[in-house]
């Protein structure tokens, strides 16, 4: 079956039965724009969608997600800077009061950075990936003195570790900075893992991921 054809069948189970029963929400929003009070930066996997996860309703997240939910560190070198664009938005024009940074198991994208399989390949084939992941180059090196580079105890760390990437990275943005310090923002790290369906929460003090309460 086509899978566009099989899109249009959800969106025509939507427009009968989840549309009317959020009408009233969708029309607040509508009035009244957006107002979420969490952002949540993960990953583009197809099998782990925040919304799902977390079981929220149309309005009450902001997200943004790419391969490996990795935040780049603050610059303002001419570019396009999509995931520093949204940040920006997140924090000064909806002014989010927390940030959930959301790895998962099973990541591709870490694995490229553990692996380095895609260095050295062209942009088109594979460049891209290995760019964007060596950002996590330093933390992989740890991974990789303990772990190894194969196998899934050596990945799970990578992508463990790669939250704590992205949450330093935040730190680097002058705007994250100011409001963590004055206490009106809150940095989280989070962990999906989708052979068990369990949500881990990272420690701030010692940097351990545990169980959602």
């Amino acid at each position: 079956m086509p899978e566009f054809t099989e899109l249009l069948r959800g969106y025509h189970r939507f427009r009968a039965d989840g549309y009317p029963e959020q009408r009233e929400r969708y029309d607040r929003l509508v009035a009244e724009g957006q107002s979420p009070k969490l952002m949540i930066i993960g990953c583009s996997d197809s099998r782990v969608d925040p919304a799902q996860i977390f079981d929220v309703d149309p309005g009450e997240i902001f997200v943004v997600r790419n391969v490996a939910a990795l935040v780049p560190p603050f610059e303002i070198s001419p570019g396009q800077h999509g995931v520093s664009a949204a940040l920006e938005f997140a924090i000064q024009f909806l002014h989010v009061r927390q940030i959930v940074v959301m790895g998962h198991g099973m990541c591709g994208g870490c694995k490229a950075a553990l692996t380095r399989d895609l260095h050295g390949t062209a942009p088109g084939d594979g460049g891209f990936i290995a760019n964007w992941v060596r950002m996590l180059d330093e933390a992989r090196d740890e991974v990789a003195a303990k772990y190894g580079t194969e196998g899934r105890e050596a990945e799970r760390a990578m992508e463990m570790a790669a939250v704590g990437v992205s949450l330093a990275n935040l730190r680097t943005f002058p705007c994250v900075r100011e409001k963590e310090a004055d206490g009106t923002l809150k940095l989280r790290g989070a962990f999906f893992s989708i052979a068990e369906g369990v949500l881990y929460v990272r420690d701030e003090e010692s940097g351990q991921f545990q169980p959602a309460k």
